[in-house]
């Protein structure tokens, strides 16, 4: 018998986020001393006042099926968020909750993208959007950023890359894997030209909880009426709660599309779990006193630990304003430590240093590295010292 893979799986690529932690995985459980920074998830668990939620509700029997879309009271607690955290108003049918923001995203490409449609995908790009534009038979158009610009795109640029064929531009802020924010002057010329070109805005807000110094989150779809009737908000507790195992995200946007995305949902994944959903009503209707403690420790962390990276010869570090990532550029200490590619160097230093980072090749960013912060302050340090004793051996003038 032939077996022959579906030609829409034949080009995607692996999660190299997912393969990175699961060989550092391997590697502990056979008693290396490995130190993992490749993890996108908080290291804390979910706060007790959502596990008693969750609890309750197993307690009381809900644990059948709800509708596709979510729990109405679900919603509700989203649309109070969205009006409370960004002013906005929806209505229910505005509202879809889904198995986490990325299946969110996936059916949201389903929906509205038909073959060589065009998304634009601002680089460095959290690793699964081009490959979930491409499975939905969809065109990714990546437009570049550098250090040098805060890894963060222009209107003009987006402006050039659309076509005709042009359907969306995904707008990520505070973003993965740079951790940069858009301002609300850069978030407003974007508006205008997807405005002029008549363009959906796919705003991914999951980090605007994790935010430092005197930034401020700014979501797109506050900017104007036309901004937000061609936004779709994507954002979750994954990382806010520090609930990314129970996966739940949600979109805010047209309620034609939300529609369609319920209706394809149905015939694919039914419901997100019960149980998820009634911990999510607590994470977004209870006390908000853990998610501001995490994030002023993850701040904390931020400031001891930028230095200490800074100061690794060949690093090039621009100091993040959220999220839990930091994006060094290592083009000169690749260069000088005789590697010729990020993966090689990314290989080196789990087999020789025992760090696990991520090769920023993945997200688009051949020259970079991404190291997670969401760990504890001692093996941020020590894995940082790993790092610059790494370099400094192999270093060669």
């Amino acid at each position: 018998m032939t077996k022959k893979l579906a030609n829409r799986v034949s080009t995607l690529s692996p999660s190299t986020t997912l393969a990175i932690t699961a060989k550092a995985k391997e590697m502990k459980e056979a008693g290396i001393d490995v130190i993992g920074l490749g993890a996108g998830e908080p290291d804390y668990n979910t706060p007790a006042n959502i596990l008693e939620a969750a609890y309750a509700s197993m307690q009381d029997g809900k644990t059948k099926y709800t509708p596709s879309g979510g729990l109405p009271a679900l919603k509700d607690a989203v649309i109070q968020k969205l009006k409370h955290d960004q002013d906005l108003d929806y209505s229910r049918a505005e509202i879809m909750i889904g198995i986490g923001a990325k299946h969110v995203l996936y059916t949201l490409f389903q929906v509205i993208l038909d073959p060589e449609d065009e998304v634009i995908i601002p680089t460095p790009y959290w690793v699964s959007y081009p490959e979930q534009v491409k499975l939905a038979g969809g065109k990714p158009v990546f437009v570049d950023s550098t250090s040098s610009s805060q890894f963060k795109v222009t209107a003009t640029q987006i402006k050039e890359a659309v076509t005709e064929k042009t359907k969306a531009v995904i707008i990520n802020s505070p973003g993965n894997p740079t951790g940069m924010i858009y301002s609300r002057q850069e978030l407003e010329q974007i508006a205008s030209v997807c405005q002029e070109k008549d363009i959906w805005i796919i705003s991914d807000e999951i980090y605007e909880k994790l935010i430092y110094g005197t930034e401020q989150h700014v979501s797109i779809a506050q900017l104007s009426q036309d901004a937000k009737d061609r936004t779709f908000i994507i954002n979750g507790v994954s990382k806010s709660h520090s609930m990314t195992g129970w996966r739940i995200g949600y979109i805010a946007g047209d309620k034609e599309v939300v529609s369609a995305m319920t209706n394809l949902a149905s015939h694919s994944t039914s419901n997100p779990t019960t149980t998820s959903q009634y911990a999510t009503i607590e994470a977004y209707n209870g006390p908000q006193d853990a998610v501001e403690e995490m994030r002023k420790d993850f701040e904390s962390r931020l400031e001891r630990i930028y230095p200490q990276l800074v100061a690794i010869p060949g690093f090039k570090v621009i100091k993040p304003q959220g999220a839990f990532y930091l994006l060094p550029e290592v083009s000169e200490a690749m260069e000088k430590t005789g590697f010729s590619s990020v993966d090689e160097f990314v290989a080196a230093l789990l087999t020789e240093a025992k760090v696990a980072v991520i090769p920023g090749s993945g997200f688009g960013s051949p020259n970079t590295i991404r190291l997670s912060y969401a760990t504890s302050i001692d093996l941020l340090e020590e894995a940082v010292s790993r790092i610059h004793s790494f370099v400094k051996a192999n270093w060669k003038e």
